[in-house]
């Protein structure tokens, strides 16, 4: 059976500045409403489907392979917002990049909580 992943439901408290923030650190499209979903496509045919809800967000983590011209824009737009980055998903690397894979990454926070990732080669499997 041929499987892709088509799109995931992110929880949030606010599904407009969620999804309005990843949409602006992407560049991508406005989000699109769906139901009670606002959506955020990429390019590859996967959609974070940005969904608030009552209480605390559990914390996930979303990585995104990104070209080299959108790897600097997106860390522009995470400096100019002055949100902290890290090289490193436990946090130790304040303000560094990494270069896992041969590429470029780094880490910051979106508006819940949820650990983003920007990376421009994806890791090498062991």
């Amino acid at each position: 059976m041929a499987a892709t992943l088509n799109h995931t439901i992110v929880w949030c408290r606010d599904a407009a500045a969620s999804a309005g923030f990843l949409a602006e650190i992407l560049e991508r499209p406005a989000p699109r409403p769906f139901h009670h979903f606002l959506v955020v496509d990429l390019d590859n045919g996967v959609s974070l489907d940005f969904m608030a809800k009552e209480g605390a967000v559990a914390m996930q983590h979303y990585a995104f392979l990104v070209d080299e011209a959108g790897f600097d824009a997106g860390l522009a737009r995470v400096q100019a917002r002055q949100l902290e980055w890290w090289a490193d998903p436990a946090r130790t690397r304040p303000g560094e990049i990494n270069t896992y894979g041969g590429g470029r990454g780094f880490y910051f926070l979106s508006p819940d909580g949820h650990l983003l990732e920007l990376m421009t080669k994806p890791y090498p499997v062991a």
